[in-house]
């Protein structure tokens, strides 16, 4: 049996950790918004360990890109991952970061053959939302003319604009904040295409299956027919012609 190229072992090795590692990033990101008043050393940890976590996918896009086989191929192919991993260089912001470790994330959940469309769809919602609220919330809290105070308002906020209903009565004033819901719009509309696109493939799916059946049932008849056909004909020549007296005396009967 071929063995998988080193690549994709270290793919297949190293996919559980590192969404554990995001998972971590998650809780890690979103203490110091959700617990304003925490002490400096709580908000020092979390900085550490975000800073850690994109160590690790720093460090897991080099080491497929060493064990690549076409690494230039790899580097073209893997262009959104070099970028997701340099961004929080260009400028050392956590909302940088968060973007950055989502595309990470996004881009290996993709990878994983074994993950349904409707698991991924599902698992982006739920961290859009999440971390929509949290972004939101972290830069519309301390604005003079935002109205997005608490944890609550910005989970309702990111609902609403992600199903792009936007009743009004929460909206961002910053720049960044607006920024974030136009990312939260476009994602919800790609999402809702897929869903719908996920639906009707569905659909086109059980039709084409219901002709498949019907198709094999008239074949299956049409055969069955010749096959009666066949079998009567087979009878009328092993009973052979019928005599003028027989067919007289059934007449008299």
């Amino acid at each position: 049996m071929k063995q998988p190229p080193a690549q994709v072992r270290w793919e297949r090795l190293t996919q559980r950790p590192l969404f554990g590692l995001a998972l971590v990033f998650a809780v890690a990101y979103a203490v110091p918004i959700v617990e304003p008043d925490a002490s400096r050393d709580v908000v020092a940890v979390c900085l550490a360990v975000e800073w850690v976590v994109w160590g690790a996918f720093a460090l897991d896009y080099v080491a497929r890109l060493a064990l690549a086989e076409r690494r230039l191929e790899f580097a073209r192919s893997h262009w959104l991952d070099l970028c997701a991993v340099l961004l929080p260089l260009i400028q050392p912001l956590r909302l940088l970061r968060l973007v950055s470790t989502l595309t990470l994330v996004g881009q290996r959940a993709r990878m994983a053959s074994q993950i349904r469309l409707t698991t991924y769809v599902a698992g982006a919602v739920v961290g859009l939302l999440m971390f929509g609220s949290l972004a939101v919330l972290s830069v519309e809290r301390d604005s003079p003319d935002g109205n997005i105070k608490t944890l609550g308002d910005a989970v309702w906020w990111s609902f609403t604009t992600m199903t792009t209903v936007g009743y009004g009565d929460h909206a961002p004033t910053t720049g960044v904040g607006r920024m974030l819901a136009v990312g939260l719009m476009l994602s919800g509309i790609a999402l809702l295409g897929v869903v719908t696109a996920n639906i009707a493939a569905w659909f086109i799916a059980r039709f084409e299956m219901d002709d498949v059946e019907e198709r094999r049932q008239t074949e299956a008849i049409r055969l069955l027919t010749e096959e009666v056909r066949a079998l009567r004909a087979e009878v009328a020549s092993l009973s052979g012609p019928r005599v003028p007296e027989q067919v007289g005396e059934e007449r008299a009967r």
